[in-house]
């Protein structure tokens, strides 16, 4: 069950409201509870093991979390064995299918089979699990001593599958302690509602025309349509997440919590350095302190500087993904973010047209190779983006762009409007005129309704990660 499907909009969050704000206050975290695990059941009939796993995951932390409190000295060896319980689980469903594969083609005659399907919102709980028990470990949060607390936690069914990554100080005043108004229930709602407008009105369409240029074949289209291609798919990449985003926030102030936020208009940064400050600022925040900042942040020479940032982005570019192209990805943001440290920064700063068209053009770069997963068919597509280096100049003379040009050019402006503050500027300017916000919250909600209807309701592309 996704935020953007019919049954979700129509009668699992109908039900769950209802009852949610129906009972008293003292029951309303069981009553989360409930719903988080139905949702999370729904999403696992296909695979039950995943519910099962998913539910000794989370004991298994809540244990771990009062051992550690109880036994002091043996804080580490538990911490230890929490972490390699979780990433050993991650990287079994996420990996080990990958390392086979590349076992077999290196061992003539080995044929490892390892066909083990990814588990909704894995590396997401996994995630939020760890830095509970890193925290507790540190002292920085007291443990949870209430398993139906740090229950809902985990599984709060609005940041369960596709985040933001929430850790337990952000929410832990919530757990044991919120109001519920009626003015931040309704900002919820409209914040949710334009977060499902930016899924199904735009995100969706721009992924069909990344569709279509797929079907197609990178070794058949002109340089012009790769080009329209990976700015749509940069487009529906973002729209996609920002909008499962704020569709997770607006949940979380319907139901009395204040869920972190994960967008900040990235797509206007001046360079990548500013970029992953304003992209996926959770997962960001999580290397910072869970990763960056224990190897020594930036306060060591420049050749553990380097060394560190190289850590973190290769995990990032592999936790995105089993695949090569996941590894050259998060080597590349790491080559680039070296390149602005050390020399170029000085001057995006200083050149603010120069410093945005350097973003335009390598904003779909890096998201090519975020996208073509093989890497044969990522290097077909650079010699298209690229002719000169590739195809040769008869690449820039195709026309195969026109027709997808004809149907998809206002979600394309509208995409690139939507990148800037200045829809959002408006929104802020009429915010207090109600009359306005019903009339568009209630366009928005009906055009979106009527685009699931019809079909057009395609998954998170986050799902998969």
């Amino acid at each position: 069950m996704v935020f953007s499907s019919l049954e979700f909009i129509g009668i699992f969050l109908p039900i769950f409201f209802a009852c949610y704000y129906i009972v008293p206050m003292r029951m309303k975290n069981a009553m989360l509870f409930i719903g988080s695990l139905v949702f999370y059941f729904v999403g696992t009939t296909d695979h039950l093991e995943h519910y099962i796993l998913f539910l000794v995951s989370v004991i298994t932390d809540f244990w771990l979390g009062i051992a550690m409190d109880r036994h002091p000295k043996w804080k580490k060896p538990l911490l230890i064995s929490g972490i390699l319980y979780h990433f050993g689980v991650l990287f079994a469903y996420k990996y080990m299918g990958f390392v086979a594969g590349e076992i077999n083609s290196l061992i003539p005659g080995m044929d490892l089979v390892v066909k083990l399907v990814l588990p909704i919102g894995i590396s997401f709980y996994t995630f939020q699990g760890v830095s509970y028990l890193i925290d507790v470990y540190r002292g920085t949060v007291p443990v949870e001593k209430s398993l139906l607390n740090y229950g809902v936690y985990i599984t709060m069914f609005a940041q369960l599958i596709a985040g933001p990554i929430v850790t337990f100080d952000h929410v832990r005043r919530e757990l044991h302690k919120r109001e519920l108004k009626i003015k931040t229930i309704l900002n919820g709602v409209g914040i949710f509602i334009f977060g499902l407008g930016l899924k199904v009105l735009l995100a969706n369409p721009l992924g069909k025309l990344w569709g279509q240029l797929d079907a197609i074949g990178y070794d058949s289209i002109s340089t012009i349509f790769a080009w329209v291609g990976i700015i749509a798919f940069s487009f529906q990449l973002y729209f996609d997440f920002f909008g499962y985003s704020l569709m997770a926030i607006g949940l979380g102030r319907m139901m009395g919590f204040e869920l972190p936020q994960n967008f900040n208009h990235p797509y206007i940064s001046r360079s990548m350095t500013e970029f992953w400050r304003r992209w996926h600022m959770t997962l960001g925040s999580w290397f910072r302190e869970y990763v960056y900042i224990p190897l020594g942040g930036n306060r060591v020479g420049k050749v553990a500087l380097v060394r560190n940032l190289f850590i973190v982005w290769m995990l990032t570019g592999i936790w995105h993904g089993a695949g090569y192209n996941f590894v050259l990805w998060g080597f590349s943001l790491w080559a680039i973010l070296m390149i602005e440290k050390f020399f170029l920064l000085k001057y995006l700063d200083k050149w603010k047209i120069f410093s945005h068209l350097y973003m335009i053009l390598l904003i779909p770069l890096s998201w090519a190779i975020f996208a073509i997963e093989n890497m044969e068919d990522l290097g077909v597509f650079f010699t298209r983006l690229f002719p000169f280096f590739g195809q040769g100049p008869e690449s820039l003379i195709g026309i195969d762009y026109l027709e997808p040009l004809q149907i998809y050019w206002p979600f394309l402006l509208a995409g690139l409007l939507f990148s800037t503050t200045l829809p959002y500027k408006l929104l802020e300017r009429f915010k207090k005129n109600k009359v306005v916000v019903v009339v568009v919250l209630a366009a928005i909600l009906g055009g979106s309704i009527y685009c699931m209807y019809m079909g057009y309701d395609d998954p998170f592309l986050y799902f998969r990660f």
